[in-house]
């Protein structure tokens, strides 16, 4: 009984340690890594992205995005290491994106 047991929860365990897709570690390496953080924080559409330096070794990207039907966008400040981000400002809304709906 014990065995059987044993061999259910194994797989179990396994399952739950493997990282899911949605969940990525590491740090941000592409702008596209980038933009999906910054629209996932804020419900818009990403239009760019670039690198800048943030605390001396530690990286990120600073996002802009566009918010329709809004006056106001956002520009987003990523961290590379936490995939966070650090901080949000409303700046005149960019353009969208001309092949995005």
């Amino acid at each position: 009984m014990r065995r059987i047991a044993a061999l259910l929860f194994v797989p179990s365990l396994i399952w739950c340690a493997t990282p899911r897709y949605s969940q990525r570690v590491g740090p941000v390496n592409t702008a596209k890594e980038a933009k999906s953080i910054a629209e996932q924080g804020t419900q818009g559409i990403a239009v760019s992205a670039r690198r800048i330096h943030l605390n001396g070794a530690s990286g990120g990207w600073e996002v802009e995005v566009h918010m329709p039907k809004e006056d106001r966008g956002w520009r987003c400040t990523i961290d590379c290491d936490t995939r966070g981000i650090r901080n949000k400002d409303r700046i005149p809304n960019p353009k969208a994106p001309k092949g995005h709906r």
